[in-house]
């Protein structure tokens, strides 16, 4: 069977303009429906959703590149789009078709300037790994090192900024950025420039050594080191450290001791990260990290890292504690500050705040171990999200803090899949009580 070739950028553009055409004629047919029923019809329109979530998903998905990256993003930020299209992009966190092996030869050719056979002793065709910009082969070095070689797929940085005015478009043209255009403009701002630094695998080497220094007194915490010889913009090798998928933390191999180890591994490499360091992996999901019976835990791909303004770890340090201690009045300030409240507005209910606390702190309640196994908290969220609508005008997306919140959901899903039992509230709490840097 013939491979795929790859798609130009000319063949890019026509893609998402024929999906952008495709997704604005269905909004608008919908919104001629909706003037001939005598009431809003929610499962028409839901049902229309998930048509055209469907149909930007499956695009995005053969793409590959920016468009990919930023569905990849919005799966995970709810207030971005509507609840049908967060479903249908969660398939892009799993599906990553690859790039035919010619292609990678001839990449790493062009960026390394000497044939394969001279920069490795082989190159596995298979891949290890494949994603939204690239995608990962083993090889090993001629002096018997075994490593992992990150290949850009060709023409995705050319394409970046052309692919996101049209998801941009396309999104807008259906009816599905629910948000005022100052918000989209800083939105979309943020996501470009995470996404220029991901493009550049020579800053994503930098980001590696300084995470490798951040936590090299954590034994535990295991992060490949780069091969320099081997890797610039385009292409990085680095050294192969395996370590077993969540799918493969089974009971046979990890007792419910080391699981909770784990767990409160992980919850301290996130608040690390986000009170001491200031600077967070922004790229949470299964496929960045595994671990080892001994409860060592290995991270994957700093392509996304975020480092954080000091005032805005203040201002969710502030909020997390007026939030554990039911002060909504200074809750709903430091939300202010930390940009996810409209100041101009007045003072939001305190039932509506203490709906969600009551939600989003159960697992940081009590000082009795929480079983992550049987968290709800998702469904919960999905639950009152319709109760948003009273309050649209009253908050908006917290871009400064947007990849604090996907931080955070990336571990409450890790946490979720390994079955961590644990009590957070006094680690959580040491480091609330902290003078900030």
């Amino acid at each position: 069977m013939a491979k795929k070739p790859v798609i130009s950028r000319r063949g890019r553009f026509f893609r998402l303009a024929g999906m952008t055409a495709s997704v604005a004629g269905q909004y608008a047919g919908q919104r001629a429906r909706r003037l001939f029923r005598s009431e809003n019809d929610e499962g028409a329109q839901s049902e229309s959703y998930t048509r055209m979530a469907g149909q930007i998903a499956d695009t995005l998905g053969e793409l590959k590149g920016a468009v990919m990256k930023v569905g990849q993003i919005a799966s995970q930020t709810q207030d971005f789009l509507p609840r049908e299209f967060s479903e249908a992009l969660e398939k892009l966190q799993k599906e990553a078709p690859p790039m035919p092996f010619e292609v990678i030869v001839e990449q790493i050719e062009t960026e390394l300037g000497k044939p394969v056979g001279e920069l490795f002793e082989y190159l596995q065709e298979a891949p290890y790994a494949a994603a939204s910009i690239g995608q990962v082969h083993r090889a090993r070095l001629h002096d018997g090192t075994d490593v992992i070689v990150k290949v850009q797929y060709p023409g995705v940085d050319e394409s970046c900024d052309s692919d996101l005015k049209q998801l941009r478009m396309a999104l807008k043209l259906g009816g599905l950025l629910k948000m005022p255009k100052e918000s989209v403009d800083r939105l979309f701002a943020e996501i470009r420039e995470r996404l220029k630094e991901e493009l550049d695998y020579e800053n994503e080497a930098r980001n590696i050594e300084l995470f490798r220094t951040f936590h090299e007194h954590q034994p535990w915490v295991l992060i490949p080191s780069v091969i320099p010889g081997h890797s610039t913009r385009r292409v990085l090798t680095m050294k192969l450290v395996e370590g077993d998928h969540v799918s493969k933390v089974t009971r046979e191999k990890y007792d419910q001791n080391t699981i909770n180890l784990i767990g409160h591994r992980i919850f301290t490499l996130m608040a690390d990260q986000l009170f001491r360091f200031q600077c967070i992996h922004g790229d949470p999901h299964a496929g960045n990290f595994a671990y080892r019976p001994d409860g060592s835990i290995i991270m994957y791909d700093f392509g996304c890292v975020k480092k954080l303004k000091p005032e805005i770890v203040e201002a969710y340090r502030n909020a997390l504690i007026a939030a554990l201690d039911e002060d909504y009045q200074a809750l709903d300030r430091y939300l202010i500050d930390l940009g996810a409240r409209v100041g101009s507005q007045p003072a939001v209910d305190e039932a509506y705040y203490a709906m969600w606390r009551d939600i989003l702190v159960v697992p940081f309640e009590h000082d009795e171990p929480y079983d992550f196994a049987e968290a709800d908290i998702h469904k919960r969220v999905a639950e009152k999200t319709s109760t948003v609508f009273k309050y649209l005008d009253y908050f908006k997306p917290p871009v400064e803090s947007i990849f604090i919140d996907r931080m955070i959901a990336g571990h409450y899903w890790m946490l979720k899949r390994l079955g961590v039992q644990a009590a957070f509230r006094s680690e959580l709490e040491r480091y609330l009580e902290a003078s900030p840097n």
